[in-house]
Formats: C-alpha cells, structure tokens, sequence
C-alpha cells in the first residue's frame, strides 16, 4: 500500500462577543463566585468588533489570506495592528460573525431544541441567504421563529439556556431531558456549538476544494468536548452528525478524544485507514469550544488588553489516497509520548520529535516546518504562559545542539527558519500542530518546502484519571509522483511488474514439466 495524502482542508473562526460572557468557563464562574467583579463590570468595555477581529493579522493567516511567516512582518504584540483591505473570505475558510453562527446553530439542530426570536430570525435570515455556501433548504429549517415572551417562558420554566447577542436575548436552547445532567441546556448548547462550527468548516473544505460530500468514505471528530446521556455520557457521535449535515451520504465516522492532542491522534488514523484501503477518503473534522472563549479573560483586562480569546475555532482535512501530487503522510514516522516516557521536556520533545527522525535516518535540520502549539503569543504571554511556540522551538534547537547536528549560535535563529509565530486562537485542540496543514499543503505544492512535522500534545491529567501527558506526531513529505511503497522504496506499478514477471516464469516452469 502506498501512503496517503493530506489532500485538501477548510478553516474557521467564529466571533462570539456574547457567548465570552455567557458561555465561558472563566466567566461562568465569575458570575457563580463573584458576581460583582470589577472584572465582569469592565469585560463589556474590552471587546472587540467584528470588523476588528477580521483585520487581525493572526486570524487572517488562520483563514489563509497570510502565510504564517507574513506575521513577522507586523511588530509583536498584533493586537493593535491591523491587516489593510481583509476580508472575512479567506482561501482557507471564513470568519463568520455571531448572529449567523447563531443561526446555524438552528440549522444544526435536528430536535428543536433552539428557539429563536421572530424579529432576529427574519433580520438573520436575509443574511443567511446571502451566504454562499448556505443552501435555501437549510434557510428554511430557520422557520418564522419564536414570540419573545415564549422563549422567556422556556429559560424561566423549564431550565433553557438564553442565546444573547448584541447583550440582548433573542433565542434559547431548551434541555433535552428533564433530570439527565449530559442534557442539559448548557450541554446542549456547548454541544450545538461543536456541531456548527465543525460543520461550517465542512463546508469549506467541500467548497474551497471542489469535492463531491458523497465520495467522502470515513469522518473522524476530533474537538474536546463529548455527547452522550446519563448512560453513556461521552458515547458520541459527533463525526456522523456533521456527516449528515454536510451530505455525506455514503460516510460513517466516529470520535476520537485526547484533549489538544486529539487532532494529530485523528490525522495518523485518518492516515492509516487508507493507507491500509478500509476506506478512500477520511476527513477529519473539530468544531470550536465556547468554555475556553474568554479562558485568560482576567489577565487581558488588567493589562488593559481587548478580550482576545473571543472566536472558535473550527477545521476540517480530507486525507485520500495518493494522488502523486499532494504531501504523503509517513505513518511510518510517528512520534509517540508512551507511557513510560516521562514528563521531562527532553523526554517529551525526545520522543516526539527526534525518535521518528532516528527511524528514518533523518536530522533535526532535515525538516523544514515543525507545527507545533501553535498559539498566539498575545494571548499566552500577558497570562503568564509566555510564547508558547517558540518556547517549543528552542527545546528542539537544544536537541539538535546535544544531537550535535546544530550549533548552539543557531537556537536563537532555528525558529525563525524551521518554525512560525503561533497564530492559533487558545481552543485547546484547535492549535496543537494542524492549523499549519492547509498552509503546508500549499507550500508543498509550490515546492517551498520538502518535509514538515505535525506534532501535537495535551495534558490527560485534566480528566483526574492520570497524571500522564500526551503527544503524538507525524512527518508529511514532498510527494514525488511514484507512489512508493510504505518502507519499501518502489513504487506500486513497480510491485505489479514484479508480481506478474514471477507469475509468468511460474506458468513457463509448470508447462516446462
């Protein structure tokens, strides 16, 4: 079997001013705690318009209007820099503002389960309309909407979740059982969120890349969040869900969860199941995480900084069969953080990065782009956390000098040249290692580079079940066309030459009997 390819992708972000302070866990708690904050008080004066969230430089790279190296351009912090004539289009994907993404949650909802407002709905539906990848059969599932005094009944009664935008109510999300806790209106809202966003940046990748949803074989959902009931409460199955949303009428699909780490873990078992022929293409797909909206909130404000956690983030990729052009995925190169690892960083970046590089006689220099926690510094750094890429770079660097494949004058510079600045929102799985991965198939294709490491990690100790971390990784690579077969070193139609010569010296030695 041949390997497989990273063959297309979609990305998004979703501005959710009202969700920060209604959805977000750091928020929510607030209210519960300390419900007369001066932080609460001052969040509504810190934040950010759409059209601010547009024009900054690291959401336009999200969306692929920028290559990530085109931040270097802008001097750090970007927060207050501005991207001249962008766009909420980008090659990638889109930014979508949050009365649209509100009614694609009511597009997504299959139980009616979201209510919203008559005026909102008849406002929000024009919009809608104007969309173009939003069908006149999923503007139609928005109906005539909801009196007020209706959706007022259903948060005050029956325990509905309010949706809130421009701080006014104008829908809600009712609970899906009355006792059971896994349906809940907050769950259900945060669960509509993941499916939305997931299924927004669905669409792109169909679109953007001109596939037909029905070739689509296999979906793997990879976000951090989980569905299910009181007797299975992270039973899933987002990925089938959003199938049948995007028209993928011949695709099953399943979950797969591993905190950030989940996206890489979902690419190396995308990849491995048409490597092996199970199926022809298997997309991978996360929608975003409203608890995490607002996460360092506290610390943006006492820095008299704009909310900056304030989108989610959503993706999806199509891994195929080898095409000979897109970029091979060498699932015999993956770095594994096992469980007997350890917790060190050198242990860690050891058995990430240059355990897969020692398997495939390859250096540290011999990688172009290492992907790796590709957060934004303006949000980790004022919360204490510094700048979490190039914190990654530079223990890489530090190998590369013990391996004595790099000076010690290159940690500084290996970065700079083998890295990117982080442009990823603090999704939790959105940034670890694959928003580089439609960037990366461009740059493949260009020829700008011949190898990139897609490396993500997280922390399984958040569950209270171990102290274990996690991380996974896989090298992509240059295809060049033949096909080669996995450690073998020649190509497929080779292997069937080679088949029927012996078949045919086998025939001639039967008949010289």
């Amino acid at each position: 079997m041949s390997y497989a390819v990273a063959k297309a992708s979609g990305y998004v972000l979703v501005h959710t001013p009202d969700m920060i302070l209604h959805s977000g866990t750091t928020q929510t708690i607030e209210k519960l705690t300390n419900p007369n904050s001066d932080y609460l008080k001052k969040l509504p004066e810190h934040l950010r318009s759409f059209e601010e969230v547009v024009s900054y430089p690291p959401n336009q790279v999200y969306i692929g209007s920028m290559k990530p190296e085109e931040l270097n351009q802008y001097e750090a912090p970007w927060y207050d820099k501005k991207v001249e004539g962008a766009k909420r289009d980008g090659k990638l994907g889109e930014i979508m503002p949050q009365d649209e993404f509100i009614a694609l949650m009511k597009i997504s909802d299959v139980f009616d389960l979201v209510k919203l407002e008559k005026a909102f709905t008849e406002m929000v539906k024009v919009k809608m309309e104007q969309h173009p990848l939003i069908s006149a059969e999923m503007v139609a599932k928005l109906k005539d909407g909801e009196d007020l005094s209706e959706i007022e009944k259903f948060i005050n009664e029956q325990h509905a979740e309010p949706i809130y935008n421009e701080g006014k109510v104008i829908g809600c999300v009712k609970r899906a059982h009355e006792v059971d806790v896994n349906l809940n209106a907050h769950v259900i809202f945060e669960n509509l969120v993941v499916k939305a966003s997931g299924f927004l940046a669905f669409l792109h990748l169909l679109d953007k890349n001109k596939i037909d949803p029905k070739d689509i074989d296999y979906v793997v959902e990879c976000s951090e969040e989980a569905c299910g009931d009181m007797n299975q409460r992270g039973g899933g199955n987002f990925a089938k869900a959003i199938a049948e949303l995007a028209g993928a009428i011949n695709a099953t699909g399943s979950d797969t969860r591993g905190f950030c780490a989940a996206p890489t873990h979902a690419l190396i078992e995308a990849a491995a199941l048409v490597q092996s022929g199970v199926y022809d293409n298997v997309v991978i797909v996360a929608g975003g995480a409203t608890a995490k909206l607002g996460m360092n909130g506290k610390d943006h404000v006492k820095k008299e900084l704009p909310i900056l956690e304030d989108v989610l983030g959503g993706f999806a990729v199509l891994v195929s069969k080898n095409d000979g052009v897109n970029p091979i995925l060498r699932t015999d190169l993956v770095g594994r953080h096992t469980v007997g690892t350890g917790s060190s960083p050198q242990a860690v970046i050891t058995s990430l990065i240059t355990a897969p590089l020692d398997k495939g006689g390859l250096k540290i220099t011999d990688v172009d782009k290492y992907s790796v926690e590709m957060q934004n510094p303006d949000i980790t750094k004022p919360a204490g956390a510094g700048d979490v890429p190039e914190a990654n770079y530079k223990m890489i660097a530090a190998l590369g000098v013990k391996r004595n494949e790099l000076e010690r004058s290159d940690v500084a510079t290996f970065g700079h040249k083998h890295g990117m600045p982080g442009w990823a929102p603090t999704q939790g799985h959105i940034p670890s290692g694959v928003p580089y991965i439609g960037h990366a198939i461009d740059a493949f294709r260009n020829n700008e580079i011949e190898r990139a490491m897609i490396v993500g990690k997280g922390s399984l100790f958040l569950g209270r079940m171990t102290n274990q971390f996690d991380g996974v990784s896989m090298i992509m690579e240059k295809n060049t066309g033949a096909k080669a077969e996995v450690g073998s070193g020649i190509s497929e139609n080779e292997v069937k030459t080679m088949i029927a010569e012996a078949m045919r010296e086998f025939a001639s030695h039967l008949l010289g009997k």
